[in-house]
């Protein structure tokens, strides 16, 4: 197929970018003729809650992107439309993830496709987003109306997707591991660089801090954990949150012997030492669809723990890649972190994972790609 592909890319940072480097890069190495066409700039900086939106480490893999498209400049869709009808592709392949975005790329697609054959096909992270805001349901179904193929990640957005487009056209399929940042280290050399004990139990919380990650509810759990294991709480994100209340509850708590913040956001270069000094990873979100978060910690053979929101519990398996709290409260989430710790015992954790992490491959996320727009053709 020929495919243009629209979304974030390098030097912007986060997941989703790493999401569509990846995807770009194994659409290609199954033949495909692909183009890809990224931001000049992704949201006004009166919607960033962080402090940049750009990524100040080394490129993890090098893609040919070109940058053209303004989230909030019309004209920009108007250019990038036209530049993918010269293309003249069967496919153009858009990341979704918040209802910000659907003027914009409803408007690509409208211009884009009129007249032609070409289809519109979205990965979806979220359909409904976490923070809801006003105008949310009526900017969702302008852009799932727009599009012709959906690929999602979990049932749950499997659900939300149904109750938005009944009719769509769309594949379930697993959000492939990221095998973005490079090789592991030896845990003792990594605890060694972050300062880390190398004796501690090392829990890991990692990724930008929002009210819905749970950290909240982390530190809450904290001390039931302590009451039965010597355990270090290693936080390395940047806040999009006030990040107060989150250093309140750790002094009310008396938590700081045994919480360690890095809070800036983790450079590519960087992330393979967190998960390599950590024993478990720990998602106490009270909300989610699915998290890339699991699938850094797979791809560096760390399991994990965490809530049982969204999909996160379909890509856990119950005592052998982690433990699934039974529900969102502190004692819930303590209580599936000592069943971790006491499982290590008899389970290899890391085995386990290295099996289990095979199901999620870039190969089979295309693939899944593949069939949906074929079948419909």
């Amino acid at each position: 197929m020929k495919i243009c592909l629209i979304g974030t890319a390098y030097p912007h940072r986060g997941g989703i970018a790493h999401f569509n480097a990846l995807l770009f890069r194994t659409l290609k190495k199954r033949g495909h003729k692909v183009s890809f066409f990224s931001f000049t700039r992704q949201y006004p900086q009166l919607f960033f809650p962080g402090t940049t939106q750009m990524d100040e480490g080394k490129e993890a893999i090098r893609v040919e992107a070109t940058p053209m498209l303004d989230s909030v400049d019309p004209f920009s869709w108007w250019r990038v439309a036209m530049r993918v009808r010269q293309e003249q592709p069967d496919l153009i392949v858009f990341k979704y993830w918040m209802p910000f975005f659907s003027p914009c790329y409803t408007a690509i697609i409208r211009l884009a496709t009129a007249g032609r054959s070409t289809k519109a096909l979205f990965v979806c992270d979220n359909i409904i987003p976490h923070e809801p805001r006003p105008g949310d349901r009526l900017l969702t179904h302008m852009a799932l109306a727009s599009a012709h193929y959906f690929i999602v990640m979990s049932r749950s957005v499997e659900e939300d997707l149904l109750r938005f487009r009944p009719d769509a056209n769309y594949k379930r399929v697993e959000h492939p591991v990221y095998e973005i940042f490079g090789s592991s280290v030896p845990k003792g050399e990594a605890r060694a660089r972050l300062g880390i004990a190398p004796e501690a139990e090392v829990l890991l919380f990692f990724g930008y801090i929002r009210r819905y990650k749970g950290l909240l509810l982390l530190l809450d759990a904290l001390p039931l954990v302590l009451q039965q294991r010597k355990v270090e709480l290693v936080v390395a994100g940047e806040f999009y949150d006030n990040s107060e209340p989150y250093f309140e509850k750790i002094r009310q708590r008396k938590l700081e012997p045994h919480v360690k913040m890095v809070n800036r956001f983790i450079p590519n270069e960087e992330v393979n030492l967190f998960f390599a000094a950590a024993d478990v990873v720990v998602l106490p979100y009270v909300s989610a669809t699915q998290s890339g978060v699991i699938q850094i910690a797979y791809n560096f053979d760390r399991p994990v723990v965490a809530t049982p929101v969204g999909g996160l519990p379909e890509v856990i398996e119950e005592g052998k890649t982690g433990v699934v709290a039974q529900d969102r409260t502190p004692e819930a989430l303590a209580g599936a972190i000592l069943r971790f710790f006491s499982l290590r015992k008899e389970v290899d954790f890391e085995r386990e994972v290295r099996q289990y992490k095979q199901r999620f491959s870039w190969d089979r996320f295309a693939q899944a790609v593949e069939e949906l727009v074929e079948s419909k053709r």
